[in-house]
């Protein structure tokens, strides 16, 4: 890849992390959901990955480790996230997801995506594809 393109392709990430992160924003406000962005990141984070521990899930969320235990205990409390333990060390605990954790998470996502609808209503079939290739494409550079 030449300078150049590797210019282009900064420009266009950077574009694209700004605008991933208004479009949540602009969606999770037509919502009206008050819950914290945090709560959502968290359950996102465990939602088809192995239990984690605390420390860990609190590196991948990029918050300080007493943020993610209140965190954490609250969606332990309502039941969404649950403490296993550790196979590996009897004197800890991995966090998992429960059902009503992932079923809650689909009902979010569904949320913002139809609070979206309205202002991508007027996209042509053909956008919708570009719009879904590059989803693709992310998808394959980010996800292991």
């Amino acid at each position: 890849m030449s300078e150049l393109e590797q210019s282009e392709l900064k420009a266009v990430l950077a574009d694209l992390v700004q605008t991933n992160h208004r479009l949540t924003r602009v969606a999770a406000q037509a919502t009206g959901n008050t819950d914290s962005p945090a709560m959502w990141r968290t359950l996102s984070a465990l939602n088809g990955a192995h239990p984690m521990r605390l420390g860990d899930l609190a590196a991948l969320s990029r918050v300080a480790q007493p943020t993610m235990t209140k965190l954490v205990s609250g969606l332990v409390e309502s039941g969404q996230l649950e403490r296993i333990p550790d196979p590996a060390d009897a004197r800890a605990s991995l966090i998992g997801i429960t059902a009503s954790g992932v079923n809650n998470l689909l009902r979010w996502r569904s949320e913002l995506a139809s609070a979206l609808v309205p202002l991508f209503a007027d996209l042509s079939q053909a956008e919708i594809a570009t719009l879904s290739g590059a989803v693709q494409i992310i998808r394959d550079h980010i996800d292991p």
